[in-house]
């Protein structure tokens, strides 16, 4: 399994934020999470692949705004030769199904 450092930092971002959770988790809690995920997952690294790959997929799908962010997942995987992502939030993703499978709808 793989994941990228975004994904990870958006996890961390979510379950921090102080909202009406049903279960909530402490800050320790998340951060071991993200090293659980860290140790039993390959880490995709962001760099210069990514962005060009991001510039180049931004170039070619209608995206601006908070949809970046999801961009750069989907340029993280293409950088790196991902093409399966597991999502709960897969209709952000869809504009993106001719190049990657998006698994968990």
């Amino acid at each position: 399994m793989r994941v990228s450092r975004q994904v990870l930092r958006e996890y961390l971002s979510v379950v921090t934020r102080p909202q009406g959770w049903p279960v909530t988790i402490t800050r320790e809690e998340a951060l071991a999470d993200v090293e659980g995920i860290m140790t039993g997952c390959d880490v995709l690294e962001d760099g210069p692949l990514v962005t060009a790959s991001l510039l180049q997929l931004c170039r070619e799908v209608a995206v601006g705004g908070r949809q970046i962010h999801d961009a750069n997942i989907v340029a993280t995987m293409l950088a790196h030769g991902e093409r399966r992502l597991l999502t709960f939030n897969a209709a952000d993703f869809r504009r993106y199904g001719d190049r990657i499978e998006v698994v968990g709808e």
